[in-house]
């Protein structure tokens, strides 16, 4: 088949999404489809280059011009049609003339006034809760998880994330996109069900099928040990968080944890600095930004066991499979995908999100039980399986030929 994936950013740009649509693509390029990737350009990359097998076509959008919109180097899709990708875009489709277009994020919304004039079939993978959430984590005003989309409510929490008129636009761009998104998707893919639930495609008769986020079956093989970098961390026994250093992701709750644990062992946080990360930090913690993906998995493979105490609803997060693959047992919040992947009492344990004591506890049982820590992440090797590669491309190239 001839497949244009759409997602906002691409490596070298880093984080979960983009390396789950670097990853697909090469899985189905090596199944012999005919794949193209289109993202937004960024300074300093080319608009276009092969990435193995994979097409990548950078295209540039009116929307970004404007730096001042942007409260990081990331200059996102807007929640509506922005008409130079939309050009753009239609340029691409008339050279690689796809049969399946798979969306991302929010880049779709160019892409779905040319929806039927490609006569492709449309497939988006939704990473978070971004088709009923205006700023994609279900988190009122950053501080609460919410229980649902209310338009009142919505609009005061845009605004307190965005600002009165970047909040207003936002919202209803992304109100009125999200309409047009669930009348014109072919086939929706949330990567966990509570990602489903929050975007309200449960019980609607909407088209969707759960599939998870995956890694690559030899995710976990190491290269070049000898980086440099590495030594920015201790050489093992250490506890690993991988992600931004954001308060949803469980920032502030961890180092509140570690700070009460009794002569506890190194922690390493790897991931970026953003406007609410913690500016400081205990002795005994290490923060290291800008890694690339082979050294994260080092790390993994350094480190006793993993965290990944989200306050949000994390959707499927990546960072839990590739400890996983490691061999590391997760402490991880029963929130969101992380039920999905972590089995409690088996490959990890899991502790109700933003609870201090309770992650303080669990992380000091596997501190101090070397015997579990090993069962543990035994156990998640095991498990890990059913998130490879092997195992999850099939459920999705199962969809395309289903459309």
């Amino acid at each position: 088949m001839r497949i244009l994936m759409l997602a906002q950013f691409y490596p070298p740009i880093l984080g979960g999404i983009e390396q789950h649509v670097s990853s697909l693509g090469a899985a189905l390029a090596a199944r012999g489809h005919q794949v193209s990737v289109a993202t937004l350009w960024h300074p300093g990359q080319r608009e276009f280059e092969m990435d193995g097998a994979v097409a990548v076509y950078r295209v540039h959008g009116f929307v970004q011009r404007f730096a001042r919109l942007y409260t990081t180097e990331r200059k996102h899709s807007p929640p509506f049609p922005d008409p130079q990708a939309m050009l753009a875009l239609r340029h691409i489709i008339a050279q690689v003339q796809p049969e399946i277009v798979h969306a991302h994020n929010w880049i779709v919304h160019s892409f779905l006034p040319l929806k039927q004039w490609s006569r492709a079939k449309l497939v988006v993978t939704l990473h978070d809760c971004g088709l009923a959430c205006v700023q994609m984590r279900m988190m009122y005003r950053d501080t609460e998880l919410c229980a649902g989309p209310v338009l009142s409510k919505c609009l005061r929490c845009s605004v307190y994330h965005y600002g009165a008129i970047k909040g207003a636009v936002t919202l209803l761009g992304n109100w009125v996109m999200s309409g047009v998104e669930r009348s014109l998707v072919d086939m929706f893919l949330p990567v966990s069900r509570a990602v489903a639930e929050a975007n309200q495609l449960t019980g609607t008769g909407l088209p969707f099928l759960v599939v998870p986020n995956f890694v690559p079956d030899d995710v976990a093989v190491v290269q070049d040990q000898a980086d440099p970098r590495l030594a920015q961390i201790p050489q093992d026994g250490f506890i690993l968080q991988v992600g931004d250093l954001a308060l949803d992701k469980g920032i502030g709750v961890l180092l509140d944890a570690y700070a009460g644990l009794a002569s506890p062992p190194p922690l390493v946080v790897i991931g970026r600095r953003l406007a609410d990360s913690p500016t400081s930090f205990l002795p005994n913690v290490t923060v290291v930004e800008g890694w690339p993906h082979a050294l994260v998995m080092q790390a993994w493979q350094r480190s006793l066991f993993g965290a990944v105490p989200s306050m949000c609803l994390d959707a499927s997060p990546t960072v839990t499979l590739e400890a996983m693959a490691s061999g590391r047992p997760i402490v991880g919040s029963c929130i969101g995908g992380i039920v999905d992947q972590v089995v409690d009492g088996e490959t990890g344990l899991l502790v109700p999100p933003g609870d201090v004591a309770a992650l303080r506890q669990a992380m000091a049982r596997l501190i101090a039980d070397p015997a579990l820590r090993a069962r543990m992440g035994e156990a998640a090797r095991r498990k890990v399986v059913e998130f490879q590669s092997s195992a999850v491309v099939s459920k999705i190239e199962q969809a395309y030929q289903s459309l």
